[in-house]
């Protein structure tokens, strides 16, 4: 699972970063898509190479080549672009980062593996469903699908996905929600993250 996130308050992105963290999760896409993100990015990376060993922090919501080397350069482990662009695909193979576009189509998986995609981003996930998964596994089942959007917590949701074949789901609002960051319920994030693991550890074995 990965989970997806953006607030332009740092502290606050802090305590965010280290609830999924002691959740469980090891990866965590900062979604770009506020003023000054980099800034925030920059910040958040740098406390989680200090304080939490075994974080692997990315960066989504990249719609161009030069923001991909930008957010590159402040240690991105890997970029997620919400549309296939060669220019994007071209920075990071140059620099061996792992980049994840969104695709909605056999065409456009098909040209992303053809460019070097490891993992593609089916999105929105929500349009087309785990249906649209199954049909592309048949045919490809070398192919490796994350999807986003439409994917929540519950049981019966991440059953569908993964039971279709996805490697594994990006979760944003459905599990970092506009309540818990209002409530500031970090516990409460940190044992849903907990929870929404255990789901797919238990779905997947």
């Amino acid at each position: 699972m990965v989970p997806l996130f953006y607030h332009p308050d740092v502290e606050l992105g802090k305590k965010v970063l280290k609830a999924c963290y002691d959740g469980g999760a090891r990866l965590m896409e900062f979604t770009a898509r506020g003023d000054f993100a980099f800034e925030v990015f920059s910040t958040l990376n740098k406390y989680a190479i200090e304080n939490l060993p075994g974080m692997i922090m990315g960066v989504g919501s990249i719609t161009d080549a030069a923001a991909a080397s930008m957010f590159m350069q402040m240690g991105a482990n890997f970029i997620v672009t919400p549309s296939l662009r060669e220019d994007i695909a071209i920075v990071c193979n140059r620099r061996k980062v792992l980049w994840s576009p969104g695709c909605g189509s056999l065409t456009e998986i098909n040209r992303a593996e053809e460019m070097g995609c490891e993992m593609v981003k089916l999105f929105p996930g929500s349009t087309y469903g785990p249906g649209f998964v199954k049909a592309i596994k048949g045919p490809q089942p070398w192919t490796s699908i994350m999807p986003t959007g439409g994917v929540s917590t519950e049981e019966s949701n991440l059953k569908a996905w993964f039971e279709a074949g996805v490697t594994c789901v990006g979760m944003g609002s459905k599990l970092i929600s506009k309540e818990i960051l209002a409530k500031k319920d970090f516990e409460g994030l940190e044992s849903l993250v907990r929870k929404t693991l255990d789901t797919i550890i238990k779905i997947r074995s």
